[in-house]
């Protein structure tokens, strides 16, 4: 690849990553093509040379960020065993630590966005579920659970919704609340041991949100 495809092919990532932090934080409806390329010190006519429209940059955003999501997944039960790796996915997942971050899971930060989209954005949004609901059901049927793919379907769904509900609520204690209910109702359909070592919890929680 010669310099000018590599460096093209640079600042594509580049404003894809971009694009995928700013759809994160603020919704696809706050995406704006000047903001974004002034942002990456490019010029609002350049955009065209890396995208056919501002809905292809955010369906490819959308992809680097499930693609990014999968990948944390993994890392909380890379090398463990399944009733391990489980537990430290629901610890990390139905945590404080997710509950008051932008980064976790985007089920979570843009579920409630997807449907004003367009089809390939909706596309993206269910394949990137889809996805993320497989790896759960792998360490739920691998644990020896039967009906795993339902099985994970409805406990994402469940931990996706107990964060939503405590980022809402403004009472701190219901909040957590929701968050140690969740943790130890989905524990128990898995028949997982209930409780928590606090800093390996915090490890895995770190790992899923990427924080330094």
């Amino acid at each position: 690849m010669g310099y000018s495809q590599k460096h093209k092919a640079e600042t594509h990532a580049k404003l894809v990553k971009l694009a995928g932090r700013v759809l994160r934080k603020n919704g696809p409806e706050q995406l704006t093509v000047v903001e974004l390329m002034h942002s990456a010190g490019l010029t609002h006519g350049g955009f065209y040379a890396h995208f056919k429209s501002r809905e292809m940059l955010l369906v490819e955003a959308l992809g680097g960020i499930f693609e990014e999501a999968q990948q944390k997944y993994h890392r909380l039960g890379d090398g463990l065993p399944p009733r391990r790796a489980l537990k430290n996915f629901i610890d990390a997942y139905v945590s404080s630590a997710h509950r008051d971050s932008l980064s976790g899971c985007p089920i979570v930060t843009l579920g409630s966005d997807f449907p004003r989209q367009s089809r390939a954005f909706s596309i993206t949004f269910n394949s990137g579920v889809k996805n993320l609901v497989s790896i759960l059901a792998g360490w739920i049927d691998a644990a020896g659970t039967p009906n795993s793919e339902a099985l994970a379907a409805s406990i994402l769904s469940a931990m996706a919704g107990a964060i939503g509900v405590a980022r809402a609520v403004s009472d701190k204690r219901l909040s957590d609340d929701v968050l140690k209910a969740t943790r130890e109702t989905i524990k128990g359909r898995l028949s997982l041991r209930h409780g928590q070592d606090t800093k390996s919890v915090r490890r895995a929680a770190l790992d899923f949100l990427d924080a330094p």
